[in-house]
């Protein structure tokens, strides 16, 4: 198998046609249906299933699938390499909205100043999208918050994040002195999306507990939480860092254990870590050391 047949599979499997995968490759039609055809003739599996003259991948072709796409961004990237080795090498960056919103933009910044022949490119997003793009090889390496459960990355810690209760001025909640899970039940919320690791903690922290609460406003902006709590729609948990100069809401000790979250850089297994990508990540994980507590 080569790479022109990896690339063949994967635009078949994201056009869905053959004839679109080869008009977006410049190649026949035929050459195309030769390429699968050969693939699953070798190794004796079915990737797409033909019905109604439509094609419709199947569980090994989407399987396949990742491998594919995570092989040819390997390879592009081992052709940046050549061609660039005595230019600039660039390196693509994802990152979860709380930490790419608050922490990391200085690093960046402070990297590229000590190593002006890199290029970072950098992707924000909630932390589950982060995880796929790493598992479909579009970007090298990430910095999310929260849990990751996909097989195939891994990760590594780099920093201990606090959870802060907020609320408005004006709520029933901002006169207590501290709050347990409790004092939560029933409780009106401002949460993130589905995939964030901010709303994920905060989803685990009522379960366990066996507090059911309201998901009243569904945001994808900690900004936007802020907002809407400060106006009174009711309660949320974001990161301390976030709310270090914030004085519209009222932060509420928690009278239970502290919530606490890792940042975690993530990639996939089988990525080739390059020096420059190593030296990026060891760099990152120095910098977050050097992060206080108190100023986070």
């Amino acid at each position: 198998m080569t790479i022109r047949d990896l690339e063949i599979f994967v635009a078949v499997a994201e056009s869905g046609h053959m004839g679109s995968a080869a008009k977006r490759l410049y190649i026949s039609q035929p050459t195309v249906s030769h390429a699968i055809t050969q693939i699953e003739e070798t190794y004796h599996v079915k990737l797409f299933e033909r019905l109604s003259r439509k094609l419709y991948i199947t569980e090994a072709g989407e399987e396949f699938l990742q491998y594919a796409r995570h092989m040819l961004a390997n390879f592009a990237d081992m052709e940046q390499f050549l061609r660039h080795a005595s230019e600039q090498l660039c390196i693509r960056i994802g990152a979860s909205l709380t930490v790419g919103g608050f922490f990391l933009a200085d690093m960046i910044s402070q990297y590229e100043k000590e190593n002006p022949k890199i290029r970072i490119r950098v992707y924000i997003d909630n932390s589950k999208d982060i995880v796929q793009k790493i598992l479909d090889g579009t970007l090298d390496l990430a910095v999310i918050e929260g849990n990751v459960h996909a097989k195939d990355i891994v990760t590594r810690e780099v920093y201990e994040d606090e959870m802060v209760l907020i609320c408005g001025k004006q709520h029933p909640l901002a006169l207590k002195k501290s709050v347990n899970a409790e004092d939560l039940r029933n409780i009106d919320c401002v949460l993130r999306e589905e995939g964030s690791g901010t709303r994920e903690i905060f989803m685990d922290f009522a379960e366990s507990r066996g507090i059911p609460i309201v998901e009243k406003w569904v945001c994808h902006s900690s900004d936007s939480i802020i907002n809407i709590v400060a106006a009174g729609q009711g309660v949320s948990l974001l990161s301390k860092a976030l709310l270090l100069h914030e004085d519209c809401v009222v932060k509420l000790p928690l009278a239970d254990t502290p919530i606490e979250r890792s940042f975690r850089i993530i990639y996939h297994k089988d990525k080739y870590l390059s020096t420059a990508l190593t030296r990026l990540m060891d760099a990152l994980e120095e910098q977050f050391k050097r992060i206080r507590p108190e100023n986070a």
